[in-house]
């Protein structure tokens, strides 16, 4: 019988699956990284942004005190106060967009889905002063796309996988839409990391054996100003 609904412990699960699928393709990320700036931190900015939030998550998982609200605010103040250059601000403005729209539910269904993927593309995009396409943002607005199209779905699986197959076309025509990916021969960094975070979510859905574990003595400087 097909899964329906995601529920704050199962979300937790497929948050903290991302962040470390994130972290482990880290270091290619950084190769990726030509536009805004080719600095090769955008991998690191990301993971630095998505870990923030992770270790709250994971401390809140092991005390096994979740439920949707708490889980949400931990998600979005989390990597809100670990946000690090563009694409983990932008990063942290998706979660901030994502978390609003489900924060006042026990449980996730379909349609909801959708409309946090809304909510999230929305979000990011107010956040940055000039959106450019073929970045991060450009990603996440088909991956909402394609929730929009597949919402009247009665498979979580399906509508899941859906999207991650749609966001990887997205990702593909990148170089297309920035120059200066298609000079490098490389799809857009920021992109990619959205990609891997939905990835590894999409893993721990499907029930898959992960490692979970976030190493809590890896804590990045906080900044008080964000």
């Amino acid at each position: 019988m097909a899964v329906n609904t995601i529920d704050a412990k199962m979300l937790a699960k497929m948050f903290l699956a991302g962040a470390k699928n994130l972290e482990s393709k880290k270091e290619w990320i950084n190769e990726l990284n030509v536009f805004p700036v080719p600095d090769g931190d955008t991998g690191t900015n990301m993971t630095l942004t998505i870990m923030s939030a992770a270790k709250d998550v994971a401390a809140m998982n092991a005390n096994n005190d979740l439920d949707m609200k708490s889980l949400a605010k931990a998600i979005s103040s989390g990597s809100l106060r670990g946000a690090r250059g563009n694409s983990g601000v932008i990063l942290s403005q998706l979660f901030r967009g994502f978390t609003k729209a489900i924060r006042d539910y026990d449980t996730i269904d379909i349609p909801l889905l959708a409309e946090a993927c809304e909510k999230a593309v929305e979000t990011a995009y107010k956040a940055v002063m000039k959106p450019k396409e073929g970045t991060i943002l450009t990603v996440a607005k088909g991956a909402y796309e394609k929730a929009a199209e597949y919402a009247g779905t009665e498979d979580m699986d399906v509508f899941i996988d859906a999207i991650i197959v749609y966001a990887q076309e997205v990702l593909d025509k990148t170089p297309d839409m920035l120059p200066v990916l298609k000079q490098a021969g490389v799809v857009d960094s920021g992109g990619q990391g959205l990609l891997e975070v939905l990835k590894g979510a999409q893993k721990a859905f499907r029930g898959e054996e992960l490692d979970l574990s976030i190493d809590m003595t890896k804590t990045p400087v906080k900044r008080n100003n964000i």
